[in-house]
């Protein structure tokens, strides 16, 4: 596999997803998935900012990895793979989450699984689009 293929649209997809999370978890949703457990949430002074850099970049490199791997690159199908990967990923997580620890409530799954969907739908479509500007680049 090329990695220009996976690269470029994965550092997009990154930058994509790190900001729809700062819009959907920091601002839009903020109250609404805050644990309700004292203690648990970080304030915005003392995120560990290398972790959700390599978080965010972790998972824009996934999604240019899965989008890429059957060759079909554009925003519509970056945009399908993005909501069948980010509903698995949310739900495995989440439902994972709920069985072992208190940090989610059934309503905060649902939530959850919601927005990573969307976030995932959005940012599935950034990295189709530039794989498929890459393609046409080549061709």
């Amino acid at each position: 596999m090329n990695m220009k293929k996976v690269l470029l649209p994965g550092i997009a997809g990154a930058v994509v997803y790190f900001l729809l999370g700062y819009l959907f978890y920091g601002v839009l949703f903020k109250d609404a998935m805050s644990s309700h457990i004292p203690g648990v949430d970080r304030p915005m002074e003392e995120m560990v900012w290398w972790s959700m850099i390599l978080g965010n970049l972790s998972f824009g490199l996934l999604l240019a990895y899965v989008i890429a791997k059957p060759g079909s690159a554009s925003a519509m199908s970056g945009a399908m793979t993005g909501a069948v990967v980010g509903l698995l990923m949310s739900a495995s997580y989440d439902l994972m989450m709920f069985a072992t620890t208190h940090l989610l409530s059934e309503k905060m799954i649902v939530q959850d699984i919601a927005i990573s969907v969307v976030m995932s739908i959005i940012t599935g479509a950034v990295v189709g689009g530039v794989n498929a500007m890459g393609a046409k680049k080549a061709a």
